[in-house]
């Protein structure tokens, strides 16, 4: 038989065990922390006036009048009509279709002395016109560019300064005036690249 002092060693040695691995087993539950939430992706926030670049485009052809032509427009947009010009409008942004009769095809020169004066009395704040020959995928065009002042917002009175591409097409006696206008700041390079290279005569 062991001596009784014996088995109080071995008692004493297992409760101590047992408290011991309890001890451990609740530090290290306690030490496990979760992963880190994901933070969400920042929203993407495009200057005024930017054109998304998964803008559709529809082809627009007039009904009336000089119908000649065919020129890619943004799907959407709200369109109004005046006479010879139609405008298609979203936020601060302009597509305007303009169709003439005219004797002679526009130069540099006819641009310059005639129209950019015209434009200059109707455009406020109008400043730096350039006009250049290049071209597009109908061919040879006028390129008038400039800034002006827009028409003060009805609702908050805010006016913005604007960017504008005018393109002067003719054939045959007929020109097709296509101006883009934006926001200065707005990225619209690739936008209004597409809809000037989508005229098209027919």
């Amino acid at each position: 038989m062991a001596p009784a002092h014996a088995s109080v060693a071995v008692g004493l040695a297992l409760v101590t065990a047992l408290i011991t691995g309890c001890s451990s087993s609740g530090s290290h539950s306690g030490s496990s922390t979760s992963p880190a939430p994901t933070a969400p992706a920042p929203t993407e926030s495009n200057p005024p006036g930017d054109i998304p670049d998964n803008q559709v485009y529809v082809a627009y052809r007039p009904t009336g009048g000089f119908n000649g032509f065919t020129v890619k427009v943004p799907e959407g947009w709200a369109r109004t009509g005046q006479g010879a010009t139609t405008v298609f409008t979203d936020k601060l942004n302009t597509v305007s279709v303009t169709t003439a009769t005219v004797s002679a095809a526009p130069t540099v020169g006819s641009v310059t002395n005639t129209v950019v004066p015209r434009l200059k009395a109707q455009t406020p704040k109008f400043a730096t016109p350039k006009v250049t020959e290049t071209t597009r995928h109908a061919g040879r065009v006028l390129r008038l560019t400039y800034q002006g002042d827009s028409a003060k917002d009805p609702v908050t009175g805010k006016v913005v300064r604007d960017a504008f591409e005018r393109y002067a097409f003719h054939r045959q006696g007929h020109e097709v005036d296509l101006t883009l206008s934006g926001p200065v700041n707005a990225d619209n390079v690739d936008p209004w690249r597409i809809v000037s290279d989508s005229f098209a005569w027919r």
